[in-house]
């Protein structure tokens, strides 16, 4: 992160913001109420950034705004609010626009900042204050003014692969990218306002796959049929180089049951379970030792009920071919599927003959397309060749350990002890 876009992060007295704790939550409505306007207190008036206190003996809490500066132009529309509350038994925070409307947003669960629902509006002045409570009930109150950018000119268009309303395999990344690379030292600023929510909570945490590609996924499985919701608070964001995230987005998803596909070159069968009962056993043939399949955990990337596989570009006139393919699931960017191969039918079980992809007869093709989403994953065991990471979502080849080295942020462990953590409602979507 750069010093540069302090303003945009900074917690009270400058503390650098705590690891990111990658406890999947439900955002609990009881603790939004701690963001709703409140500004009673023993004491009156005051400039911007004062603190107000009233009475012969002066309140024990102490409150102070520390970001952005007191009257301050050009602020990004992706700003947080930074304050400093001290001796606080209660500490409420209100931002509210030129005409008095209040803006909707949530305290930091790391304390010292606010940060607003969705993107502010551009070159509109904005008024914040937080009132600090000690235990002697006399409340303290700041107050500051400052005024957001002009919309600026470049602008990143942030999409997500998948659309509310989908439901999805237990093994689905999250997916998220942008129309333009953001530099290294951007990527902290912009996953602090990547969250993502599920009911039940559950741990995961982002990953870098490249400058223009976020995905996030659990720990462990996603449980079956949980609720996920994720956002992206790009809107008015600095993305290096004079750009700015063009809005926000958010999506909410479900998850299915967990269907869940493992392949054993050693048995030549694939066991197919759900929510961890064996509902099927089918015989299959893997790649052939010339063209071995793949051994490692991918999803299901994409299903095609009919295709056409061509492989003379790739395998050349002797070795290419061009064969229609039924019931057809992407596992890998480099041409490795499941599909119905009827050709195949008598050595499946016994011998593999295939270009690497795992071969099963027409009727089990039919009855697997109709049992598995985009998602699903997929297990296979005992080959000649190791998945290579990035040849398809393989989020799931990678151990947790080596996962979250792909964070922007610093990675620590949930705990049972804590709580889920608030976050800013959606308020818009790209």
């Amino acid at each position: 992160m750069r010093a540069s876009q302090d303003q945009l992060t900074q917690r009270a007295n400058g503390r650098r913001p705590a690891p990111v704790r990658i406890l999947v939550a439900v955002v609990l409505a009881g603790v939004l109420a701690v963001t709703s306007a409140c500004t009673g207190g023993e004491g009156t008036g005051g400039g911007p950034g004062n603190v107000q206190g009233g009475g012969e003996k002066p309140p024990k809490a102490t409150a102070t705004i520390t970001g952005p500066a007191a009257d301050a132009k050009d602020v990004p529309a992706s700003t947080a609010i930074a304050f400093d509350a001290k001796d606080a038994t209660e500490t409420t925070f209100e931002l509210k626009d030129s005409t008095g409307k209040t803006v909707e947003g949530a305290l930091d669960p790391a304390g010292g900042s606010w940060l607003p629902g969705g993107a502010l509006k551009y070159g509109e002045t904005y008024t914040a204050t937080v009132t600090a409570t000690g235990d002697d009930g006399k409340a303290v109150t700041a107050t500051s003014a400052f005024t957001t950018m002009a919309k600026p000119s470049k602008q990143v268009r942030v999409t997500s692969f998948l659309g509310d309303g989908q439901v999805v395999g237990v093994g689905m990344p999250l997916i998220v990218k942008f129309g333009r690379a953001v530099p290294e030292d951007y990527r902290d600023d912009v996953q602090r306002r990547m969250t993502v929510r599920s009911e039940p909570a559950q741990e995961g945490i982002w990953h870098w796959v490249s400058p223009t590609e976020v995905r996030f996924r659990p720990k462990e499985f996603w449980q079956a049929n949980s609720k996920v919701s994720y956002r992206v608070q790009a809107g008015g964001l600095p993305m290096g180089d004079g750009w700015y995230g063009r809005a926000d987005l958010s999506v909410d998803i479900k998850i299915g049951p967990a269907t869940v596909m493992t392949v054993d070159n050693k048995t030549k069968r694939m066991t197919v379970t759900r929510d961890g009962k064996v509902i099927r056993t089918i015989p299959v043939s893997l790649g052939k030792k010339s063209t071995p399949s793949s051994s490692g955990t991918m999803v299901v990337i994409e299903k095609l009920k009919e295709t056409v596989f061509d492989t003379f570009a790739e395998l050349g006139p002797e070795e290419g071919y061009r064969t229609d393919i039924d019931f057809a699931q992407r596992l890998t960017w480099g041409g490795e599927f499941i599909h119905a191969a009827p050709w195949s039918e008598g050595q499946q079980g016994r011998v593999n003959v295939s270009h690497g992809c795992v071969n099963v007869s027409m009727a089990e093709g039919a009855w697997l397309f109709n049992q598995t989403r985009i998602g699903d994953p997929v297990t296979v065991k005992g080959t000649e060749r190791k998945l290579q990471n990035g040849n398809g979502w393989t989020d799931w080849n990678m151990g947790w350990e080596e996962y979250v080295k792909g964070s922007a942020l610093p990675y620590e462990p949930a705990t049972a002890e804590q709580s889920p953590s608030a976050e800013p409602e959606p308020s818009a979507t790209s």
